[in-house]
């Protein structure tokens, strides 16, 4: 395929985009059609040009280079995944959706055909994967769209029709037995159903084109479902006036169907449900993906976001001259560096000049000589998730039929939490995989029954737990976080953070929380007065640009909540993982990035070594490097250790290490509050 992009001198080019006639679509291309609101380049020029077609005609018509962009099924992506999916925007449901039904008049279990209707590739393959889970094997027989072929056997004998789009308004009252396909998929999984999405070829979406469908769809929902309700329902009633058979449901049943049953997004929770659906169908022999081993986790490619205007500006700076001499001193002295000298610090600062200044700057924050470590155990409650990072080899599916997968029962997190106590221990560090099975009630139980039965602290829940649970429970993550503090939850960790910046996450686990869902999860924790910590997991390919976006993220929300005690990074250990990288995750690019996180997080007291993955060694040489507390005795530890990491230490081999270091070793709190002294 030609690269068909513009050039720099060319003038701005509209895209072509082939867009579905249903009207579950029209929000997202409402705008994009009025010549009001249609998004133009600067000289004026259209962004976009736009053509309605069937959902499987538009995906035929960008593979055959007709297109540019369209609003295609699911289930046709599969087959090109050079394909790019623009974030944040999809057709989808949360139980069930109306306009994706299995109809008969006899029970659709004992049916012997099913007549498909050939206009998507999706809600046919999601009939095929729960016909499949059933042990149902009907025969399937596609008829073309809007003939009525389908509809009129199904009306006789042991067959049904599976009907999708507007024609299947109202098909619940015409037929004894319906399978709404949004909701039987809902109650197999708990999770959202994605039907369709923006896909463009590569290369032609850039940011400008991502931020203009986003707010697109966002002014369309925003202003004018009810306005596009109405023009469709005086649309059907010509047609029925001129013939049509189609039944005709109110405007208000129509604005609500646009505003409340179809979900708009892609963000955490959709893609949750996107990839548990194209893995089942894989699984299922349903599909194959070209260029991906069976046993891979399935991803998809995302089309660019635009790069913050902090970043923009910081690239424009680079290109003058800098002393790093100078820099380090004064951020060595408590002066507050900006991106641009972070970018060129991490890229050019000497390593031991780097060391000496967070050295000092650690000094000057903590003047006592007193490195701090917890004693806690990190209890990874279930190893079932539905995310599938490429980078995670702890996690489990839930359709895993191997006999690996778990959840902790009330015994065995007794045991462990038992003799935590025993070990002097003061808090449980508690968090697992997105169990699509576990509810906020599950949770509330678990922290009630903990601070009963122990007197543990309960430093728990990522803020990708805390986001797959609103999604799951429909709230909001303030909500979620009231519920379990009152339940007995203390602190939040800061885990799932990886690098905080949408362009590697895209790469890495695409349908794990955004960046911005993490930093609202924090936001919220900390607006209610819950302290928590930061982390920075490095070695995928990132540049110091992305190392300092992410530092700079959480510096900026710290100057609004001050919630963070401490910050944590850590190397990639990839043994045994699927995303097979070449990088530099040494002890000398750790000692690095820790130095520059010590001066640039000149508003986070406490930053700790990570000796769990570099060994104690290098822990005591963090310690000059920026670092003034060394982490946890951790008790029990599961997923980095299970991608390479096997350094573990006692209470008292941590205390050793500290003295070597040349400080005196004290116990503390997540909160770093002090502990008596032994004895």
């Amino acid at each position: 395929m030609t690269d068909s992009s513009p050039s720099p001198s060319a003038p701005p080019r509209t895209l072509r985009a082939c867009v579905v006639t249903f009207l579950n679509a029209r929000p997202l291309y409402h705008t994009l059609v009025d010549p009001k609101h249609m998004p133009r380049h600067a000289d004026g020029t259209p962004m976009f040009s736009v053509e309605e077609a069937l959902p499987a005609d538009c995906a035929k018509a960008l593979a055959a280079g007709e297109c540019d962009l369209a609003l295609a099924p699911v289930g046709a992506y599969v087959e090109h995944p050079e394909w790019e999916v623009v974030p944040g925007i999809g057709i989808g449901c949360r139980g069930p959706v109306e306009t994706v039904v299995c109809c008969a008049n006899a029970p659709i279990e004992t049916v012997e055909t099913i007549y498909l209707d050939a206009a998507s590739r999706s809600s046919a393959l999601l009939l095929r994967l729960l016909l499949h889970e059933r042990g149902l094997d009907p025969e399937l027989v596609r008829v073309e769209h809007g003939r009525g072929e389908g509809l009129a056997r199904a009306s006789e004998g042991k067959a049904a029709a599976l009907i999708i789009g507007d024609a299947a308004f109202g098909m619940r009252d015409r037929f004894s037995h319906v399978w709404d396909l949004g909701g039987e998929w809902f109650r197999a999984t708990g999770l959202p159903m994605v039907f369709a999405f923006w896909v463009a070829r590569p290369g032609l979406v850039g940011p400008e084109h991502v931020a203009a469908l986003q707010a697109a769809r966002e002014r369309s929902l925003g202003k004018y479902a009810e306005a596009i309700a109405k023009q469709y329902r005086e649309e059907l009633q010509a047609r029925i006036e001129g013939g049509s058979a189609e039944p005709l449901l109110s405007e208000a049943h129509y604005a609500r169907y646009l505003r409340k049953t179809i979900r708009y997004g892609l963000e955490t929770k959709q893609r949750e449900g996107l990839v548990e659906y194209l893995t089942r169908c894989r699984d299922a022999g349903l599909i194959e993906i070209p260029g991906l081993h069976p046993e891979d986790p399935i991803h998809v490619k995302f089309a660019g976001a635009a790069a913050p205007e902090r970043l923009v500006a910081a690239r424009a700076r680079r290109s003058k001259p800098m002393d790093v001499a100078a820099l380090l001193s004064a951020a060595a002295e408590g002066k507050r560096l900006d991106l641009a000298e972070g970018i060129y610090l991490l890229d050019n600062a000497p390593l031991m000049a780097l060391g000496a200044a967070a050295d000092r700057r650690r000094a000057a924050l903590h003047p006592e000589g007193v490195v701090t470590y917890i004693i806690d155990r990190n209890v990874n409650y279930t190893n079932i998730c539905v995310t599938r990072c490429k980078f995670c080899n702890f996690y489990v599916p839930p359709t895993d039929k191997t006999g690996r997968a778990y959840l902790l029962s009330k015994d065995e997190l007794a045991r462990k939490f038992r003799e935590t106590e025993d070990l002097e221990g003061v808090q449980i560090l508690l968090q697992g995989g997105l169990n699509p099975s576990l509810g906020l009630d599950y949770y509330e139980d678990l922290f009630r029954w903990t601070k009963a039965n122990f007197d543990l602290r309960l430093h728990a829940l990522s803020p990708t737990e805390i986001i797959h649970i609103a999604q799951l429970e429909d709230m909001s993550y303030t909500q979620v976080l009231e519920r379990l503090l009152a339940a007995g939850m203390d602190s939040l960790p800061g885990g799932g953070a990886e690098i905080l910046d949408d362009e590697v996450r895209n790469r890495i686990s695409p349908f794990k929380n955004s960046t911005d869902e993490w930093l609202g999860v924090m936001r919220a924790a900390h607006g209610l007065g819950m302290r928590s910590t930061a982390t920075m997991v490095f070695g995928f390919q990132e540049t110091a640009e992305h190392l300092l976006m992410h530092l700079d993220r959480l510096r900026s929300l710290q100057d609004d909540t001050g919630g963070f005690t401490a910050f944590i990074t850590w190397p990639f250990q990839a043994d045994g993982t699927r995303l097979k990288l070449r990088d530099d995750t040494s002890a000398f690019r750790y000692l690095r990035i820790q130095a520059l996180a010590r001066l640039y997080l000149d508003n986070i007291p406490n930053i700790q070594v990570s000796w769990p993955t570099l060994g104690p060694e290098i822990g005591e040489i963090a310690l000059r490097f920026g670092a003034n507390d060394f982490g946890s005795v951790m008790i029990e530890e599961n997923v980095v250790s299970q991608a390479g990491a096997r350094f573990m230490m006692t209470a008292e081999e941590i205390e050793r290490h500290i003295r070597l270091a040349g400080f005196e070793a004290r116990r503390r709190t997540m909160a770093y509050e002090l502990l008596p002294l032994a004895g």
